[in-house]
């Protein structure tokens, strides 16, 4: 698909939906002696999903892992919907859509991996970061010019926000409150 598309499908989108791992981080799972999993995210993306937030959409990520990392920032951001331990991750993202009341033309997906592609497949604006794999980028309508966990959930963040010509706030920090440009 054309730019132009992507511009005509992110007037549509009411949601946005991530994959974590390889989208939301870089895709490294770090270890410690005891087996404890850390994941690192970029301030950047998390500035975005929070203006999207106070924006009005939905924000949703769905992802094959369980860590607690991932419920503590989806907290710390106050993304609306999570869902851990999705192998297959469709039935998971038509819960939700049913649960809004939303189409498939309403949903940003990103996703950097082949489990991602069944959604990528049939959303209004399929997404992914630079470093997908060559199946998903060819796929994808919307691809940032950021890796994963390097930015590129913020630059999606800030399309969506201009092709519905949405004033962006400035936010003091994560959850702060906002003072409009």
């Amino acid at each position: 698909m054309t730019k132009q598309n992507a511009l005509d499908a992110a007037k549509k989108i009411k949601m946005l939906v991530f994959d974590c791992d390889g989208v939301m981080t870089d895709g490294s799972v770090t270890y410690d002696e005891n087996g404890v999993e850390y994941k690192t995210f970029n301030v950047k993306d998390g500035h975005g999903l929070v203006r999207m937030n106070k924006s009005g959409f939905i924000t949703a990520i769905i992802t094959a892992r369980n860590n607690g990392t991932v419920a503590h920032r989806a907290k710390n951001l106050n993304i609306t919907e999570l869902y851990q331990g999705k192998q297959y991750k469709l039935p998971a993202l038509e819960e939700l859509m049913a649960k809004y009341n939303l189409t498939y033309e309403n949903v940003s997906y990103m996703g950097d991996d082949l489990p991602d592609i069944c959604i990528l497949e049939k959303v209004g604006l399929a997404c992914c970061p630079a470093d997908a794999v060559k199946e998903v980028l060819e796929i994808c309508n919307f691809k940032s010019s950021y890796n994963g966990g390097r930015g590129a959930v913020r630059e999606l963040c800030d399309f969506i926000l201009d092709a519905q010509e949405i004033k962006k706030e400035y936010i003091v920090s994560e959850g702060a409150s906002t003072n409009k440009q």
